[in-house]
């Protein structure tokens, strides 16, 4: 993972952080969906990312390189989504809003690029599978574990 990629992560994650995020922790080929907690960084080493994730009533310490989050491609936004979507360019002369950018937070859309390469492309996410962040309320999330084949 380059710098800059490591970067667009971690800007990633914080921003959507808030709404409930579900990452592939890769650490050491476990391969276990869990939820983001929180993030640490340092002003000495700041090539040391660290995250905090939860499986279940675990709490787990990893580094950033380590973890993919589940993110939804702008294309499957449903019908509801794309009037939601619609609404935000109503605003005169501004193009990214925050309630914009904050909607694609919240939703869990995949909308970072580096030139011109999205997250998926890049390698830094996974394509969230139908409806997992639909009952994410419940913490009844049926999916604890997947195959993850991708290269770090």
């Amino acid at each position: 993972m380059t710098p800059e990629e490591r970067n667009l992560l971690l800007k990633d994650l914080c921003a959507r952080s808030p709404y409930g995020v579900m990452v592939l922790n890769m650490a050491e080929g476990v391969n276990e969906v869990c939820e983001l907690d929180s993030i640490m960084t340092s002003r000495k080493h700041k090539d040391k990312i660290f995250v905090s994730l939860t499986l279940f009533d675990d709490s787990i310490m990893t580094r950033i390189e380590m973890v993919k989050p589940f993110l939804r491609p702008m294309s499957s936004m449903t019908e509801e989504e794309k009037k939601e979507y619609q609404a935000f360019f109503n605003y005169d002369g501004v193009e990214y809003p925050e309630e914009y950018i904050d909607w694609l937070n919240e939703k869990m859309f995949a909308y970072r690029t580096i030139n011109g390469k999205d997250m998926f492309e890049l390698g830094l996410a996974l394509e969230a599978p139908e409806g997992m962040y639909k009952h994410f309320g419940d913490m009844d999330v049926v999916i604890t574990s997947v195959e993850h084949k991708d290269k770090l």
